[in-house]
């Protein structure tokens, strides 16, 4: 668990502060997002299904006594593409609770490229459905086919808007609307979820209770970046709804220029 107590912050939508060290690997044109190969399709269930998502409760429910509030309304998409954005707090968790959401949904996570840089989780963590953002336009049209791809499957698509992980955070950071272009585009329905840090009786770990929110659906009387905008700020507002329930402050969080104050 992080043991510090205070972080000072000078920039809510651009510092990170992970204590994970990984220089990540360039996401070029030859980058390849989607495999057809069976031995590959084997992975993905071997990794994701038999391996990672029973170890994702295990882990959530022993350290966190974690909770999801929520998840019914997701029941209705089961078999339709969707896609979901969370708040970024924790770097363990927030890679295993997209994946228990729903338990019968195939999802991926749209991440930084350090997620498939490490010596050897990195070449695990495709087959478990990263999808790391890419470097120049080859890659981008590769990362964009990618999105398509899983969308038409009747994926989920998990996306953390806040982009930089800020450990124990207990409020919604701003963010941008670019991200809602995907499901602007697509026409897919949005939900979110919202992490909470909530007090135990007699530990100091907090319990991580999770809600979920949505369906959300972009205006079509508006322009498509006024839709992405409007998305956004509905998206937004829940969020931070949610965030209130959080009840415990395991880190202080200080921005720079009212440190002395």
């Amino acid at each position: 668990m992080d043991k510090r107590k205070v972080i000072y912050y000078t920039d809510e939508l651009n510092d990170e502060f992970s204590v994970a060290q990984i220089t990540p690997k360039k996401i070029d044109g030859g980058y390849v997002y989607v495999y057809n190969t069976p031995f590959k399709k084997f992975t993905r269930i071997f990794w994701y299904d038999i391996v990672a998502k029973p170890l994702a409760i295990l882990y959530t429910k022993l350290a966190f006594h974690h909770k999801i509030v929520g998840n019914e309304i997701l029941k209705d998409y089961k078999d339709k593409p969707y896609f979901i954005y969370g708040n970024h707090t924790h770097d363990i968790c927030d890679a295993l609770i997209p994946s228990m959401l729903f338990l019968r949904k195939s999802v991926y996570v749209i991440v930084h490229p350090n997620n498939v840089s490490m010596p050897i989780l990195g070449r695990i963590t495709p087959s478990l459905g990263a999808l790391p953002l890419p470097d120049g336009k080859e890659a981008y049209k590769n990362f964009i086919s990618a999105i398509e791809t899983r969308i038409a499957e009747g994926c989920a698509i998990t996306i953390y808007p806040e982009a930089h992980i800020w450990p124990y955070y207990t409020e919604i950071r701003p963010f941008k609307d670019v991200s809602f272009s995907y499901p602007v585009k697509s026409d897919a329905p949005v939900f979110c979820f919202t992490n909470t840090y909530q007090k135990r009786r007699f530990v100091k770990k907090p319990r991580i209770v999770t809600y979920v929110d949505g369906p959300f659906f972009a205006d079509k009387s508006l322009s498509l970046r006024e839709r992405r905008a409007e998305l956004r700020d509905r998206v937004y507002q829940k969020m931070c709804e949610r965030a209130k329930n959080s009840n415990l402050v395991m880190i202080k969080y200080i921005k720079a220029e009212d440190k002395d104050g």
